[in-house]
């Protein structure tokens, strides 16, 4: 028989459970724990196919070209004139993708498929809010939406209003879970055209501002940020350009621009009564002179009728659509004496706006109205831009030097130091990546959004 001590060691090695139930309980238990941890790593694997990347910035994680380029990501994760009848019915729904845990915020953006509007509109998605459009398309195209889809996966909600339409407006937000706050970009903004036709512009660009505050204060929502434009500064005689410089409109455009400034200031500085506070919270972005495209080729800048900008002219050259450019002046005092302007790529200012939300209307503001210049600090000339877009495309862009234009000035750029300092934003993108994204974007789509050539009328722009 075993001795004593072979005894207890057998008991150690095998307890009673064990030994009761012999191998058949060995392998009991084993099949037991490998069920465990079978259900535990199938949970944990739907919980990662489930879980929508934090990382999808740009359209990270895909196969686009354009992912390996991206700008600096943020914390938190053009419409007018038309006839006044509006509609309320949403096309799609708002793609809320928040999963840092806190709540949600419920954006609403007027002229959200315009050009700066509708990249504004990817950021926020690619950053989680859940974001509402709202635009009457007399500027824009409906195919925005569904090019912020592809790039996004997500759409947002959408309804076919016009500013000015201020019981449309009234029904959005009576129908609307409450918006958290608005970003303002709708609104006529052709220089040009606004000397023409100043009661449009006056009627539409305040008016409709005028309707939005008074809807948006109605259902107690007080967070706006207003897109503004370097225009309020008129002719500048020096440089750079701070936000305390004076202000003094030259157009109707930029008249209206500044009217709206002065109306969102008065909001926000408004008397309370007893004890209550003033919850107005506004941001002015005043920006220079925005150019390119999302570097996936899918959105871009598509002006009607003849470009008033530089670079959309440029790239209808390039493309074939117009003969040549005109060069306004070429004996400024600048390096080549053409004029000076403060480009800034459409992504670095989308991106401003983000960070507008996320570090001021969110987070700390030194008063109810705060004002910041959008730019890059530096300019480039006429002819900069001429030979960065021929470098982008591979061809000579043919232009031809004509008189000054009255009023044009040699230089004009910003100082962004307090956009900088308060909000953490700076310019990323050069020349180089403002001339290639719009020459992808206006190769991809010769005619913008369009599926067919439109009738031009032949004319010079710089």
């Amino acid at each position: 028989g075993d001795s004593e001590r072979t005894k207890k060691s057998r008991r150690r090695a095998n307890p009673p459970s064990m030994l009761r139930h012999g191998r058949k309980g060995q392998r009991s238990a084993v099949g037991a724990c490998s069920g465990i941890l079978c259900c535990i790593f199938s949970v944990a694997l739907l919980i990662v196919i489930a879980a929508p990347s934090s990382n999808h910035f740009m359209g990270r994680g895909s196969s686009r070209s354009y992912n390996a380029r991206r700008l600096p990501s943020t914390s938190f994760r053009q419409s007018s004139h038309a006839p006044r009848s509006s509609s309320v019915t949403a096309l799609s729904g708002g793609g809320a993708d928040d999963t840092t845990g806190r709540p949600t915020k419920r954006v609403l953006v007027t002229g959200g498929t315009g050009y700066i509007g509708s990249h504004t509109v990817v950021q926020l998605l690619e950053s989680g809010y859940d974001v509402t459009v709202i635009d009457n398309l007399v500027n824009s195209n409906r195919k925005v939406l569904d090019r912020v889809h592809s790039i996004t996966n997500k759409k947002p909600r959408f309804f076919a209003i016009d500013l000015c339409d201020e019981s449309a407006l009234d029904e959005l937000f009576k129908s609307s879970a409450p918006f958290d706050a608005v970003i303002h970009f709708a609104g006529l903004k052709a220089v040009g055209e606004s000397c023409s036709q100043p009661l449009r512009y006056w009627d539409n660009n305040v008016g409709g501002s005028i309707a939005l505050l008074k809807v948006m204060e109605r259902h107690n929502c007080t967070n706006i940020v207003f897109s503004s434009s370097a225009t309020v500064y008129g002719n500048v005689q020096k440089v750079p350009i701070t936000e305390d410089f004076p202000l003094q409109a030259t157009n109707p455009y930029g008249t209206t621009k500044l009217t709206i400034e002065t109306l969102l200031r008065d909001v926000a500085q408004k008397t309370v009564v007893g004890d209550e506070e003033n919850k107005w919270r506004v941001v002015l972005l005043r920006y220079f002179n925005p150019i390119g495209a999302h570097p996936s080729g899918l959105i871009g800048e598509d002006p009607n009728g003849t470009p008033n900008n530089l670079l959309p002219y440029i790239s209808q050259v390039a493309v074939g659509r117009r003969a040549k450019l005109a060069v306004f002046g070429s004996d400024y005092d600048t390096h080549d004496g053409t004029g000076v302007r403060d480009y800034i790529h459409v992504q670095d200012l989308s991106r401003g706006h983000i960070l507008a939300l996320e570090n001021a209307i969110f987070g700390s503001m030194k008063s109810n109205c705060e004002v910041y210049n959008l730019g890059t600090g530096k300019g480039y000339s006429v002819l900069d831009m001429v030979n960065a877009f021929g470098k982008a495309c591979g061809k000579d862009i043919p232009y031809e030097i004509a008189p000054r234009r009255t009023g044009d000035v040699a230089k004009m750029f910003a100082d962004p130091t307090k956009a900088k300092t308060e909000l953490s934003w700076t310019a990323s993108l050069g020349i180089d990546e403002m001339c290639s994204d719009t020459w992808r974007w206006q190769e991809k789509n010769p005619y913008g959004y369009a599926t067919e050539q439109p009738q031009l009328q032949e004319s010079k722009a710089s």
